[in-house]
């Protein structure tokens, strides 16, 4: 069995401000989206980049609710999370040549969730051989890519579609 090392991911599980959620803090800040990375803003859901990317373009949807539990979303919300998963795909495989897309939520913290408060899903894109091992035996996790560009990029594809 493997095991992946991931120090920076202790920022969230270690926040001393429980009522803290960076999620809702975008919701609350419109004129900031550049900033927060926010790529899109839609009726019940918008979308961000990863802080902490896996992978050039990695993003996430999150419904604008604060809720933990997908079930407990309203249909209309899921259904726009879900649409814009789909048009987040399709972003990726042409924008940025992925040939692959891992998409995903981890449902609470026992699943591995670093915000689990706020459900949302991520958006990874996938290249053949993109995988390496300096993440764990360097315990550092390396993006060859300009985030300010890549962010410009989904941002500029999202706006066609809110």
């Amino acid at each position: 069995m493997e095991y992946l090392y991931a120090p920076w991911r202790d920022v969230y599980f270690s926040n001393k401000d429980k009522d803290f959620c960076p999620f809702c803090h975008c919701v609350q800040n419109l004129n900031e989206d550049e900033k927060l990375g926010v790529i899109f803003r839609a009726k019940q859901c918008f979308g961000i980049m990863n802080k902490y990317p896996y992978s050039p373009g990695h993003f996430m949807i999150i419904p604008y609710k604060h809720l933990e539990n997908i079930e407990d979303l309203e249909s209309d919300i899921w259904l726009e999370i879900s649409h814009f998963v789909q048009i987040g795909v399709k972003i990726l495989k042409q924008e940025f040549q992925a040939k692959g897309v891992n998409i995903g939520m981890n449902l609470g913290s026992a699943a591995g969730a670093g915000i689990a408060p706020h459900c949302h899903y991520h958006l990874i894109p996938r290249w053949a051989g993109d995988t390496n091992f300096i993440t764990t035996i360097g315990q550092t996790r390396v993006c060859g890519s300009d985030l300010g560009k890549i962010y410009t990029t989904l941002y500029k594809a999202f706006k066609q579609y809110v």
